[in-house]
């Protein structure tokens, strides 16, 4: 069952789902906006030649912080990871789902490749994918609105929610974009 905006405020002003900040304003029929913070990890291309997928490599992408008012440029083509200035808290009966805004799409931005799931249990700020497939330069910036959540009740509460010991969960608390850690399966 998805939520209204209704059960997404009383869950929300219930503390069942937390997000901080929080603006009321900017909960939607069946989602709430969520906005961009101000860190980007990029990746070091003259520095790596390849990704490989089974070994942590150190320096494969670099933080940068973007001032407020000042624009982050997302060239064509591009791919890079940015957070939510949101920090979210989902109970143990509540999924979620991460999409971008309608109107950055038709701009051709992308928020997310594979990572739209939000799991019950998860806590932190949220990870985005950021692509720019438009032929042009993107500019976003520090703030700015830059996709939605909906929720999902589930029909029972998870017997292990995210962040659970033997799942594996990589990027509980996060709270800036964190690289990939793919190369843990490898180890296990």
């Amino acid at each position: 069952m998805l939520l209204s905006d209704r059960s997404i405020k009383e869950a929300i002003r219930e503390g069942k789902i937390v997000i901080k900040p929080y603006f009321e304003d900017c909960v939607q029929p069946s989602s709430i906006d969520i906005h961009l913070d101000s860190n980007f990890l990029l990746f070091n291309k003259a520095q790596h030649a390849v990704i490989d997928v089974r070994q942590k490599q150190d320096g494969l992408m670099r933080m940068v912080v973007v001032k407020e008012g000042e624009p982050f440029i997302l060239h064509p083509g591009e791919f890079v990871l940015g957070s939510t200035l949101e920090f979210v808290k989902m109970p143990n009966d509540i999924a979620a789902r991460i999409e971008g805004k309608s109107s950055l799409g038709r701009l051709g931005l992308l928020i997310h490749s594979t990572a739209g799931y939000v799991d019950p249990g998860w806590e932190g700020n949220l990870t985005l994918e950021l692509s720019n497939v438009s032929p042009l330069p993107i500019t976003l910036y520090y703030k700015m609105k830059i996709g939605q959540l909906s929720f999902v009740k589930m029909t029972t509460p998870v017997a292990k929610p995210y962040g659970s010991k033997g799942l594996g969960s990589h990027y509980q608390g996060q709270k800036t974009p964190v690289a990939s850690k793919f190369y843990e399966e490898f180890r296990r």
